[in-house]
């Protein structure tokens, strides 16, 4: 069978949650002649706005019952949705049974995943699952030939422009893009209802996996300009919605962003999450180049620009505090890609507007680190999923695996860098010196040359500064995983690096404690490894 093009609109069926947009449509439907269905609580709205309106019920005959939960699903709805036009049986069915067409539909769903975001109880999450409305969506858009199906207010006009045009009919390319949209939608809320489901059962890898997600940017390319690439917010875990983050940012300033924007810029607000005192994360290429602390935001901003000024330059900026006025004049002295924190002051958006290239991004909050969540990474055929590593230490849990054991300024240092460790690429080695980085080595093949980098990385900008000692003098050094050789910590305590963090676990760790206790070295096991590939 051919598909008409132009179908003509003269009965429509409207059952919405979210009514917005729903007055001015429903007028202008009325204005042109379509017959206006509807029930409950839609059909209460349309009578308010003065429009005249059939409920349900005296279409099927049948009262709406079980406080709603059984109104639509009927043969005289369904079949109004689903009777094909040019099938002469299905003409017969309708004409026999007195089943009126139903040419659009306008059906949004119950509320589930804001339900679930709100910490609603089993029951009204229960309780908020539709079911009439997903079953008439697919109907209207399995028959979407000859039905147009609206789900989201912002596709109104779009119907509008289209009726106006066309003397009260759509275009069968404007109704298959609906009916695709429509299927998407259902789609995602099955899939954040089996989500939730999961939860609630503690099962974390259940035996189908399904992934909502909801378009958030198109983006100009990818990774490389060859490649193409979009931004999706959404969550396997209900709880990763309500996350402060990328996905509850909203762009105060700046061009728009890229994917390694994006990226990079997730990385950084990750890491400097991790710390309760006021932090600033410099990041490029998803790896830090500067990480500290201080009293201040400002002063902390400084301390981490000095780890290494030069790979600072076109970096991304997290903050774990409001953006003040101070560190925004810091900042702005160099040329930064975004800057992301979980507010900024009138004053520091005054003084960042100067720059209307940088991306300023306002979160709203700062991740929880300890939040339970799931990270995802594309094979051939497949896909890895695992749990965030949401893993963290305290003094209380560390074992001292020297003769000397750390000092309270070493040991201070030793849980900061451990922390900047865990969100460095492997393998990653950090030297840091009170609540600041002085050196990183990441993403090396090998633990010994990504201390022998970490430490170059050090000197080199000592010199630049005109200082006559490496910042990795007198720090202390993190490490991702463990020592397979003594050659690592042999690298980094060359460089000036005193007391030493790492999991343990080597089948050599005899020679690497005892290489350390040679040196008077410090050296505790976290028991816990940071591996981030």
């Amino acid at each position: 069978m051919t598909s008409p093009d132009l179908v003509p609109i003269r009965r429509a069926l409207l059952s919405v949650y979210d009514k917005t947009g729903l007055e001015a449509l429903a007028t202008f439907l009325s204005e042109r002649g379509v017959e206006l269905v509807s029930t409950g609580g839609t059909a209460a709205a349309l009578r308010k706005a003065g429009l005249k309106v059939r409920d349900v019920s005296e279409v099927t005959g049948f009262p709406e019952i079980m406080d709603g939960r059984v109104k639509t699903l009927h043969p005289m709805i369904h079949g109004g949705l689903l009777g094909r036009r040019d099938a002469a049986a299905h003409v017969r069915a309708m004409e026999q049974h007195g089943i009126p067409a139903i040419d659009l539909l306008v059906s949004n769903l119950y509320p589930f995943e804001q339900t679930v975001k709100q910490g609603g109880t089993f029951e009204d999450c229960i309780e908020n699952i539709d079911i009439g409305g997903p079953a008439q969506i697919r109907a209207a858009s399995k028959n979407h030939d000859f039905v147009t199906v609206l789900t989201d207010p912002q596709d109104y006009g779009q119907v509008i422009e289209e009726m106006r045009a066309n003397n009260g009919a759509t275009t069968l390319a404007l109704r298959r893009r609906l009916a695709g949209a429509a299927y998407a939608r259902t789609a995602s809320y099955d899939a954040a209802i089996a989500a939730w489901f999961a939860q609630q059962r503690g099962d974390a890898f259940p035996a189908r996996l399904s992934i909502p997600g909801e378009l958030r940017q198109t983006l100009r390319y990818g990774e490389n300009p060859h490649q193409v690439a979009a931004f999706y917010t959404g969550a396997l875990t209900p709880g990763d919605r309500a996350r402060p983050g990328l996905a509850s940012a909203r762009q105060v300033q700046g061009k728009e962003l890229s994917y390694n924007n994006l990226n990079d810029t997730d990385a950084a607000f990750e890491l400097v999450a991790e710390f309760d005192r006021p932090a600033i994360a410099i990041i490029k290429h998803a790896n830090p180049c500067g990480v500290a602390e201080g009293d201040a935001l400002a002063d902390a901003y400084q301390r981490a620009f000095d780890c290494d000024p030069v790979s600072a330059f076109g970096g991304i900026v997290a903050a774990n505090r409001m953006l003040d006025a101070a560190t925004a004049e810091k900042i702005a002295r160099i040329f930064v890609e975004v800057i992301i924190a979980p507010d900024a002051d009138a004053d520091a958006q005054r003084i960042l507007a100067a720059k209307p290239n940088l991306r300023l991004l306002l979160a709203g909050g700062v991740p929880d680190p300890a939040a339970s969540g799931f990270t995802f990474r594309s094979l051939a055929g497949g896909m890895l999923i695992q749990t965030r590593d949401n893993g963290r230490v305290a003094a209380g849990d560390l074992k001292v695996m020297t003769r000397r054991a750390p000092g309270s300024q070493e040991l201070s240092d030793l849980l900061f860098a451990w922390r900047v460790c865990k969100h460095t690429k492997s393998n990653a080695i950090v030297y840091a010196r009170g609540g600041a980085t002085t050196g990183i080595g990441a993403g090396q093949m090998s633990r010994v040359d990504a201390a022998r980098i970490g430490a170059i990385k050090a000197a080199d900008v000592a010199k630049a500064a005109g200082r006559s000692q490496s910042g990795t003098v007198g720090s202390v050094a993190a490490s991702d995983a463990f020592f397979p050789f003594p050659d690592g910590l042999v690298a980094a305590a060359e460089a000036g690096a005193t007391a030493f963090i790492q999991p343990g676990g080597s089948m050599r760790d005899a020679e690497v404690v005892a290489e350390a206790d040679k040196r008077g070295l410090a050296m505790v096991a976290t028991g816990m490894r940071h591996f981030r590939h």
